[in-house]
């Protein structure tokens, strides 16, 4: 007997709602059951009125059952229901209550949400792998970041970065002045590290690396099909990717002056269109720029544009070169020796010979050139003292022959280098207070020390 049975019109109702339904009486027998169940449950739906829900849950047919938790409860219930097709189903218990208030009746319906459970076990393997690339990001960012920290404890290197951390603090714009070599990306790295967009990107763009053709795209990025042989979804430019960062335009006196405008209406509105594009973007970032070249004569010799270099030269820093501060020589050769060992896994230690050899070396390649000379030193010696035998002949001074072949001992060598730099710093500081902090030693020790060596 169908419950439904007495109401024909309720009955042609339910079917014509085209949804599953399914009503058991209070031990769990089916009484009525629509006619797309036979879609969820693969069975066809007049050969299961009259079975138990209870034996065909153990048949398999679906699990878990809500008759006996909406007889439990007495209310609505709901649960995820898995078919024997492997179809996910939130099913919803509905009590019917006769006149006594006692359950008499259980229906039930349910929604297909196979595709919805799918999404979310998609969505958490997309969660997992972005937690896992966002990871393997912070970890290349800190290492990227973690070793641009400057040896050397010379007054000019001390005032640079005390600058360097002030400006880090707030949002300026910065121009980091220096001659190749000296560590301008470094400083860059610095300020960014010191500041709060530190959790951000750090962008470098080196402007004299791009080609001029195509600077564009890769600065600003392009539409899809915007030429030829464009990525057919696109590209994100070097400027979108700086979103919440730091932008480092290194070597900024290589752009030619078309792309100096571009870049300056850049600066100035942080809005930019992609190249094929004809919607605005927006990017908030910090903006450090860094030049070995003399950008105030290129501005008078017409190259170099005066609104770009002013909006660019709000808080300028200079990077001496290293033979203006020859007091963090040793100390860097010192540093980059232990670094190297520890690299390449070998035991290395300089001579004293070698080492006043290249404290007197002009550096023109500056911090680089120290690094690259010390890392071949380490790798190209065969044995555990890094002897004047070992360094390339290009670093063969005259005076440093003259250490080796008068035979002088150890205690007159350093005596001869120390009354140098001490007649190269009174030279050039000329009081003993100036020369206290460029050697970084007190002014007592440089007073007695310019007695013992009699320089006037």
């Amino acid at each position: 007997m169908m419950f439904f049975e007495e109401v024909n019109e309720s009955e042609e109702i339910l079917k014509a709602l085209k949804d599953d339904l399914l009503v058991t009486d209070r031990d769990g027998r089916i009484i009525y059951v629509s006619d797309i169940t036979k879609a969820l449950y693969g069975v066809e739906g007049q050969k299961i009125i009259g079975a138990s829900v209870y034996e065909l849950e153990k048949q398999g047919v679906f699990t878990p059952i809500v008759t006996p938790l909406v007889l439990k409860k007495k209310e609505r219930v709901n649960v995820i229901q898995t078919t024997n097709k492997g179809r996910k189903l939130l099913i919803t218990g509905v009590p019917v209550f006769d006149g006594k208030g006692e359950v008499h009746r259980v229906a039930s319906y349910s929604h297909d949400i196979t595709e919805m459970v799918n999404m979310k076990h998609f969505l958490s393997e997309m969660q997992d792998e972005m937690e896992r690339v966002r990871n393997e990001l912070e970890i290349l960012r800190n290492q990227q970041m973690k070793n641009t920290g400057f040896v050397g404890s010379s007054y000019e290197m001390k005032k640079c970065l005390s600058v360097a951390k002030q400006v880090a603090e707030v949002d300026v714009n910065v121009l980091i002045l220096g001659e190749s070599g000296v560590g301008k990306t470094h400083l860059a790295k610095l300020i960014h590290r010191e500041s709060e967009r530190k959790d951000k990107p750090f962008i470098e763009v080196n402007c004299g690396a791009i080609p001029e053709s195509l600077f564009e795209s890769e600065f600003f990025g392009y539409e899809a099909g915007s030429f030829t042989s464009a990525n057919k979804k696109g590209k994100l430019g070097l400027a979108e990717l700086a979103e919440g960062g730091t932008l480092f335009l290194d070597e900024i006196g290589e752009l030619s002056l078309p792309l100096q405008v571009k870049v300056l209406r850049f600066i100035q509105d942080k809005q930019f269109y992609r190249v094929g594009g004809t919607k605005p973007r927006s990017v908030d970032f910090r903006l450090i720029a860094a030049t070995n070249q003399p950008l105030e004569q290129l501005v008078k010799e017409k190259k170099f544009r005066e609104d770009l270099y002013f909006r660019l030269n709000v808080v300028p820093i200079r990077i001496p070169p290293l033979r203006e501060r020859t007091t963090d020589i040793l100390p860097l050769i010192d540093h980059f020796v232990n670094e190297f060992a520890s690299k390449y896994k070998r035991s290395r230690i300089l001579d004293d010979a070698v080492k006043q050899q290249l404290f007197k070396q002009p550096w023109p390649g500056n911090i680089r050139e120290l690094i690259n000379l010390i890392e071949r030193l380490v790798v190209v010696s065969t044995s555990e003292i890094i002897t004047i035998k070992d360094l390339p002949e290009t670093y063969y001074l005259t005076y440093g022959q003259d250490f080796i072949h008068k035979e002088k001992t150890l205690p007159e060598i350093i005596e001869q280098v120390e009354k140098e730099v001490l007649q190269e710093a009174k030279n050039k500081y000329k009081t003993t207070v100036r020369m206290s902090k460029n050697l970084g030693i007190s002014q007592p020790t440089v007073v007695r020390k310019l007695n013992k060596y009699k320089i006037n």
